[in-house]
């Protein structure tokens, strides 16, 4: 895998982040540094991470993993997408999607990098065969995966302090959510 490569198949894994995180920047509405550092960082630490335990357990868990990681990350995406799409309803002081819960932030970490766990399957798969070839791409994708998010919050909360009321940001937050859910599913059913 070139470099080139390498850098492109990371920026494909870090959009997921980059979606929600311009979600989860429109609900928080102002810059807070501490939970838009640490989405920033857990989208980043598991979208490296996620590829290096699919290299690792290639051998063990890969038809298991192959045939229901789509289903795993619909079903995260899709349930935090519907909760947004509620929260959207309530009055201020009643909302509960708190991207600047931990629990949350480690959720949508999860959720958006359950793809990442395949990508390290087809790195066994192309032959990367030790720990020293893989640091690189590692770093490619946890790198971009932290950018992203961080300029996807940073562009969510500019954009939501503007127009998230006339817009209905949170409501369409959800539908994001629960679209990446679906294009998720849809990409591993059909092909």
């Amino acid at each position: 895998m070139t470099h080139l490569e390498t850098w492109l198949m990371a920026f494909a894994l870090a959009m997921d982040c980059f979606a929600v995180s311009i979600a989860s920047g429109i609900i928080l509405k102002q810059i807070k540094w501490r939970p838009i550092l640490l989405t920033a960082s857990l989208f980043g630490f598991f979208q490296a991470f996620n590829p290096l335990i699919g290299w690792i357990g290639t051998d063990y868990f890969k038809e298991l993993i192959e045939s229901i990681d789509h289903w795993i990350a619909f079903t995260i995406l899709f349930i935090l997408g519907v909760r947004m799409i509620k929260e959207s309803f309530k009055e201020e002081d009643e909302k509960r999607f708190n991207p600047e819960s931990l629990k949350v932030i480690f959720t949508m970490a999860i959720a958006t990098s359950i793809d990442a766990f395949a990508v390290g399957i087809s790195f066994s798969c192309m032959g990367i065969s030790s720990l020293s070839s893989l640091l690189y791409p590692l770093f490619a994708i946890g790198a971009t995966a932290f950018t992203m998010s961080l300029v996807g919050l940073l562009f969510g909360i500019k954009f939501g302090k503007k127009y998230a009321e006339k817009l209905h940001a949170e409501l369409w937050g959800g539908v994001i959510l629960i679209a990446i859910g679906a294009k998720v599913l849809i990409e591993h059913t059909c092909c």
